[in-house]
């Protein structure tokens, strides 16, 4: 097996910050995924139901269903958009990842 360089330490070491950052965005995507499921059952809820209350901090307080259904859909827009952010991400560091890794078994082959 053929001398690890300086060089191809590096590379690894980058491939562990990459493994740590997919960790890191895979964590946030799931706990945006879990919020997106809370919502769209209370969306669901609403539908059913024809009293509405929303949490204020300890109490639970009456709310008007069409603006508390606005409010959910609007919070689920942003989810939405931050999933896809978070997908995009994860995509460019898994092939920024997989074309690295490439080269280091290159190097580690040679």
């Amino acid at each position: 097996m053929a001398e690890v360089t300086k060089e191809t330490e590096q590379k690894i070491n980058q491939l562990q910050l990459f493994e740590q950052g997919l960790q890191n965005i895979l964590a946030q995507k799931q706990q945006f995924q879990m919020q997106l499921v809370e919502i769209e059952s209370a969306l669901g809820e609403l539908e059913k139901s024809s009293e509405a209350y929303k949490i204020v901090g300890n109490i639970m307080v009456a709310s008007n269903r069409e603006d508390l259904k606005a409010d959910l859909k609007s919070k689920k827009e942003v989810l939405d958009l931050r999933l896809k952010t978070l997908e995009r991400q994860e995509n460019q560091i898994r092939e920024k990842a997989e074309k690295l890794q490439a080269e280091v078994l290159k190097k580690i082959k040679e």
